[in-house]
């Protein structure tokens, strides 16, 4: 089973299981899924409030200058 570009690989019951992205036609779309796919494992990951984040790195002498 595949589209231009796109082939899906189906086991015995015709189920998609996986797909096969041409990379040079789509290679945006990959982008877009896989940025999607990291914002979704990180989802859980403690968050830290910016100011927090600036002072921490001012302290560590790896930003400069104001914000």
């Amino acid at each position: 089973m595949s589209s231009e570009g796109i082939e899906y690989v189906v086991d015995e019951n015709g189920k998609r299981r996986a797909v096969v992205i041409d990379l040079e036609e789509h290679g945006e779309l990959w982008e877009d899924v896989y940025d999607a796919y990291l914002v979704e494992q990180r989802s859980t990951e403690p968050t830290e409030p910016l100011d927090d984040l600036v002072n921490r790195l001012r302290a560590q002498g790896k930003l400069d200058g104001e914000r």
